[in-house]
């Protein structure tokens, strides 16, 4: 099987375009303050906890960059079967991506670290709209 040529920049604008969708879904106006509330701490105490802000920074971006490669394959692969992608369907398969796998995958580690309900809705609410935003920077160019 061929993997088709991935144009390298579109992933590359999708992280960074799913780094500014996570920076305004955990803001102070939106979900930050529930968040915190729900982790147990306090939202007026910016500290990260064990991590460094760059490593939180850092892993984060490498995080991101590698689910943007990763929606590019899998978005050139489903336009190597012959399907043109475009922008709305690379939105909805990075959301599906996001709901059936990367939400499902993560509730069982909130739960059991006994972060509940409402941590896991935030995080994956984050993650989804990151994923959707990459899947339409990407369907944009294929």
């Amino acid at each position: 099987m061929n993997i088709p040529s991935i144009l390298w920049w579109s992933p590359l604008l999708g992280a960074v375009l799913a780094f500014l969708v996570n920076w305004a879904w955990f803001g102070p106006k939106t979900f930050y303050p529930a968040w915190m509330r729900a982790l147990g701490r306090d939202p007026s105490d910016p500290s990260t906890g064990q991590v460094s802000a760059a490593q939180a920074f850092g892993g984060t971006v490498i995080a991101l960059l590698v689910q943007a490669y990763g929606l590019a394959i899998v978005i050139a692969l489903r336009e190597a079967s012959g399907t043109d992608v475009g922008p709305l369907r690379g939105l909805v398969i990075g959301a599906l991506i996001g709901v059936l796998f990367v939400a499902p995958a993560s509730l069982g580690h909130r739960l059991f670290s006994g972060q509940g309900f409402k941590v896991w809705a935030i995080e994956c609410g984050g993650d989804i709209a990151g994923l959707a935003s990459i899947g339409l920077v990407i369907g944009l160019w294929h």
